[in-house]
């Protein structure tokens, strides 16, 4: 099982919510304090135990007990700060923090007796049993990998005498070993390299001394009378071994394949390249300037820059529906031209299991060799009706879950939440990424350093999508012009895994209709009370009339997906039933009014209200003092109370009928203001909005005087984007230094 990261973001999340709201809760600050310095103790056996769970079912359960007990922590810290004024403040404090410790004491002791236990770690060497690699043990059955493998051979053996370390980079199971297989056995990669090749599989548990022997064993040990040679190089420490294999390389032409190498650092320790000094080439594997080659597999894109920046890495794409179709053929059929010969009740099965795989050889191949073994319509139909459980086969060699699964163990802490968020979206969702970006600052993902105004965590959060781009777990559907990523997708079955995972630590749950637990007759209440977050596909109207008991609900997110148009003339059960909700999203939900309960969500960060075709917001709404996020367009007109939300970051209002005065200097956090008015803007002093680097302004320029305007721009000592849309040209005036970029269209 995985490590579960979340429980340190919430210790985070607790230890912020405990210094920022403590000075507003009288009577409690010595309970307050204490509680965030054990929190910050716990967190530091969370480190190593995060690292153990693959081992023991044990420190498991412990890791289980302790994310339960923080969740109750930070429900306790919200609702006493919700109910501040009526709650015992020093007893409710206590309680909370008198159970947290309790669940403490219990982990601090384990992890004293765990420290004594003597047992290796045993995860690691499992999964190199299960992915270790051979390039003997090549595929029968390739399928469309003809055209990149004529690509590999021609860098292999042609281009410049420098060494070159070329990469072959793609997510689990596509198929980045059996096409480094197929080249490393190609006539011309054979007969280029007749004396000097090797293959040797990393691993995710990176050890130097194991891949140097693996390749020495191959290139010095090849008879019976290298024996002595053997016994003698086994004798070596690690630094010995790469001095040996650098001598016996030096003067040769060579070919090293490294099958799954999992990060930087790991290159580093193999190649033995400094960390100062990116360029190096490493005192491992020599440059003779004669035509020496690394290949390495990774999933990871930056592995592959860094191994060799002036190589362009082989980034493996997804097999084509034909091609999908021809792989299962030959595993399923053993036949690829005769398919259609079997009956059309096994193909329509078969091309609707091949189309669930998405591309991604690993599943066809799992899934054509299950059903290869019994052609009969009745086996056929349980395995497309149990698909995903069919080719997870946890623990199996061959399952695909298993080796996807390794992915999200090398995920660094930080990355898992984000990944984990993915599963809230629906099955071949494209996601905008600006919202996405949104969303994980408003769930407390995204964190920079110090909280500086002046880094926007907009920033910090591409920063964590692209990571998890060049780590191959998320696809890019559209870029910009500027070369940014602008839509992204979830492979379904990375969104698979995503969900396994989400729910082993309670982290969200569905609402489908085609799932029948949601619509149980005998089962009033649709979710536990324990989930954290839901996401709501289909039947909306519904899920707004049954029972709700998930009173500590962080975020609900609802998805129009066209099946039908659902309108809520009333949303109260929001307001009464989800008291301390963190994001509301409704985007896309055909929404007649808001309903002012609403502004009872004081801990509420984002709320999405895009293309609902409301028309008013309550007044209530400036009671959001939390609220980071305001998502909306095509409003008769916004009112002015926004001028309250103080923590407003993020304020998108496009598309206003009216333009009345709207008051937002008080807003010194805000960031990025996109649909305001030329002259709502220049009621406003701008200079207060310390924070603000994009500006999208749209309306009637002839309503305001030029030179004016132009000073209010200039005065904002941050601007890094501004677009405007005006009904005639306009004059300009200096602008701001930091200006990256400017937009100008007329009406």
């Amino acid at each position: 099982m995985a490590t579960e990261a979340l429980v340190s973001f919430a210790v985070e999340r607790v230890g912020d919510k405990l210094i920022q709201e403590a000075k507003f809760l009288k009577g409690v600050s010595r309970q307050a304090d204490r509680l965030h310095r054990d929190l910050r103790a716990m967190q530091c056996f969370l480190e190593e135990a995060d690292k153990k769970q693959e081992e023991d079912s044990r420190v498991r359960n412990w890791v289980s007990d302790i994310r339960e007990a923080v969740y109750n922590a930070e429900d306790i810290i919200d609702m006493f700060i919700l109910n501040a004024q009526s709650l015992r403040r020093n007893f409710f404090i206590k309680c909370g923090f008198k159970k947290l410790i309790n669940r403490y004491k219990t982990g601090s002791s384990w992890n004293k007796k765990y420290r004594r236990r003597k047992e290796p770690f045993s995860w690691n060497q499992m999964l190199q049993g299960l992915r270790r690699s051979s390039p003997h043990a090549e595929e029968h059955v390739v399928v469309g990998l003809e055209k990149e493998a004529d690509e590999l051979v021609n860098q292999l053996i042609g281009g410049d005498l420098r060494r070159r370390v070329i990469s072959l980079v793609g997510m689990g199971g596509i198929g980045k070993t059996t096409l480094a297989k197929k080249v490393y056995n190609h006539r011309q990669v054979v007969e280029c390299f007749p004396d000097c090749r090797a293959w040797a599989y990393v691993s995710p548990d990176c050890r130097p001394r194991d891949v140097y022997m693996q390749i020495i064993k191959q290139l010095v040990c090849t008879s019976t009378k290298d024996q002595q040679v053997l016994e003698m190089v086994e004798k070596l420490q690690e630094h010995e071994l790469g001095d040996f294999l650098h001598e016996h390389l030096k003067e040769k032409r060579y070919l090293i394949v490294l099958d799954d190498v999992w990060s930087c650092r790991d290159w580093n320790c193999l190649a033995k390249v400094s960390s100062n000094y990116h360029d190096c080439l490493g005192n491992v594997f020599p440059d003779g300037g004669n035509g020496s080659r690394l290949l390495l597999t990774t999933r990871d894109k930056d592995v592959a820059l860094h191994a060799d920046a002036r190589s362009t890495p082989q980034e493996m794409q997804l097999l084509s529906k034909q091609k999908s179709w021809n792989l299962f053929c030959g595993k399923a059929f053993l036949d690829h031209v005769d398919a259609d010969r079997y009956p059309p009740d096994l193909v329509q099965l078969g091309r609707e299991m091949v189309d669930k795989c998405n591309g991604l050889p690993l599943a066809i191949v799992v899934l054509g060799g299950l059903l290869s073994r019994d052609m009969s319509h009745t086996e056929w139909r349980k395995v497309h009706d149990n698909i995903n459980a069919y080719l997870a086969k946890e623990g199996s060699q061959t399952g695909v879950m298993t080796v996807l699964n390794l992915s999200y163990i090398d995920l660094p802490s930080y990355l898992k939440p984000c990944f984990l968020h993915l599963s809230l979206f629906p099955e071949d969702y494209v996601i905008s990424t600006r919202k996405l970006f949104l969303l994980w600052i408003a769930e407390g993902f995204v964190l920079s350093a110090e909280q500086d105004d002046q880094q926007s965590m907009k920033v910090t959060a591409e920063v964590y999508l692209n990571e998890l781009i060049n780590r191959n777990l998320i696809q890019v559907v559209r870029m910009s012009v500027n070369a940014r990523v602008v839509e992204c997708r979830v492979h379904d079955l990375m969104r698979e895994l995503a969900i396994r995972k989400a729910k082993e630590q309670n982290f969200f749950r569905t609402h489908d209709i085609e799932d029948p637990l949601s619509f149980s007759t005998s089962n009033s209440s649709l979710f536990s009370s324990k989930c954290r977050r839901q996401s709501i596909y289909y039947d909306m109207e519904r899920y707004a009339s049954v029972e709700h008991n998930t009173p500590y609900l962080r975020s609900l997110l609802f998805f129009n997906l066209g099946h039908e148009i659902c309108r809520f003339s009333q949303l109260d059960f929001i307001g009464k039933c989800f008291k301390v909700l963190r994001v509301l999203d409704l985007e896309g939900v055909k929404v007649e009014s808001l309903p002012s309960i609403v502004g009872t969500l004081i801990h509420l960060r984002y709320l999405g209200l895009r293309h609902t075709g409301l028309k008013l917001l309550p007044l209530s709404i400036g009671n959001l003092r939390s609220l980071q996020t305001l998502d909306v367009n095509n409003l008769k007109q916004v009112p002015n109370v926004i001028w309250k939300i103080q923590n407003m970051r993020y304020l998108y209002m496009e598309g206003q009928k009216y333009d009345i005065p709207l008051k937002i200097d008080t807003l010194e956090n805000l960031q990025v203001l996109s649909g305001i008015t030329f002259k709502q803007w220049i009621q406003n002093n701008s200079s207060k909005l310390t924070c603000l680097r994009k500006l999208k302004l749209k309306g009637r320029y002839e309503l305001v005087e030029g030179v004016e305007f132009w000073k209010s721009i200039a005065k904002l000592r941050v601007l890094k984007s501004l677009y405007l849309k005006a009904s005639r040209s306009l004059a300009f005036r200096p602008l701001p230094w930091t200006l990256a970029s400017i937009s100008l269209s007329w009406t």
